[in-house]
């Protein structure tokens, strides 16, 4: 290999990218779009559960619960003395939830604030809005019996062992955080395979390639010579990924860049080493460009673990997990942007990085040859 020639193929390659604002494109308007619909599409929390609140009975504990659920900031209730209309519209798919307030609540109060209850019904179509709905409405009336008990001076009766929650690296418990860092691996995995998809095709398209074969480069040069500017290309737009996650959704960053630098560069490796495989194996950039959406985006969004939990998956499908860079691209970015830098994890995350982007390089080799046929 000769350093002249690398440098020759780099310019070129470079040139190309100036030239052909579909790479820019790709690197850094496609990133913006998809963080966008990522960021505020796809979203776990849900503050504002829209849910009906039945009373069947009336009097001053009434009025000071159902003021309880309206002023709560994760419910937005809807009022009714029956129950019917409310049921029609949680069956239109209008309320998530209803909270029913029987006709013998007022004498139960009475009778002691533990002794009194409520109903709650929740939509299992969607069994985690459902148990949002569980959950807010348990929370509003715990805090309503606790006022209540302290206004009568009959403090609730408690347990001597009392649990205090704490949540790590998420205490806010929100879902952009998580998010955030998962989507920037997809959206990765998705550029830096379409970033290489092309390259070799459109040299056989546009007739070049036949010009490049006759001349001394070597295939380990072409190839080298194609990948280091889209790699340079694919760092840049990851800086930008993450300056939009910090500065626009308030991602927290807790490692550093470092880290960020080193997981991304060997991902990269492996995502233009997929891409260029695609590219050598099809020519043409059609179905290059097609193949590359197929083979990089839906295996990087369903087996990663950005949404769906691996442990959850049946075990033949965990194994295929292992062979898609970005299942370890999504962990290192969620624990360098939520934790820090964890180095046994961030090291076994980019060593099975480095043997997938190995072996897309030996498969690019071995289908690239020197030939015209």
């Amino acid at each position: 290999m000769q350093a002249r020639r690398l440098k020759a193929l780099v310019v070129k390659e470079s040139l190309q990218i100036m030239r052909d604002p579909s790479a820019i494109l790709i690197a850094f308007v496609l990133p913006l779009i998809l963080l966008f619909i990522f960021g505020y599409g796809v979203n776990l929390d849900s503050n504002r559960v829209k849910v009906g609140l039945v009373l069947q009975t009336t009097g001053p504990d009434i009025t000071s619960l159902s003021q309880a659920f309206s002023n709560s900031r994760f419910l937005d209730v809807t009022i009714s003395n029956t129950r019917a209309p409310l049921e029609e519209k949680l069956i239109a798919g209008d309320l998530r939830g209803l909270i029913i307030v029987p006709q013998d609540f007022t004498a139960e109060a009475a009778l002691g604030a533990e002794s009194a209850e409520i109903q709650v019904i929740a939509d299992g179509s969607e069994p985690n809005i459902a148990s949002f709905v569980q959950g807010y409405a348990q929370g509003v009336f715990r805090i309503w019996l606790v006022h209540q008990a302290e206004d009568r001076g009959q403090p609730l009766r408690e347990s001597s062992i009392t649990m205090q929650e704490r949540y790590w690296y998420n205490p806010e418990l929100k879902s952009r955080n998580f998010l955030i860092p998962g989507s920037i691996a997809i959206v990765m995995t998705l550029i830096g395979t379409l970033l290489t998809a092309l390259v070799i095709a459109r040299e056989w398209e546009r007739g070049t390639m036949e010009a490049m074969m006759v001349t001394p480069i070597s295939i380990v040069e072409i190839l080298l010579g194609k990948l280091i500017p889209y790699f340079l290309l694919g760092l840049g737009s990851m800086l930008l990924c993450t300056a939009i996650a910090v500065f626009w959704y308030e991602v927290p960053f807790r490692g550093g860049l470092l880290a960020l630098v080193a997981c991304t560069a060997v991902f990269l490796v492996a995502a233009l080493g997929q891409g260029l495989l695609i590219s050598s194996a099809t020519k043409d950039q059609f179905v290059a460009s097609q193949a590359a959406i197929i083979s990089a985006f839906l295996p990087s969004f369903m087996l990663s673990g950005f949404i769906f939990e691996i442990s959850a998956m049946p075990q033949p499908i965990q194994w295929l997990t292992h062979v898609v860079a970005a299942r370890y691209f999504v962990t290192s970015l969620q624990t360098i942007f939520m934790t820090g830098n964890i180095w046994p994890l961030l090291f076994s995350c980019i060593l099975s990085m480095a043997v997938i982007g190995l072996f897309f390089s030996v498969m690019t080799m071995r289908k690239t040859r020197k030939r015209l046929d």
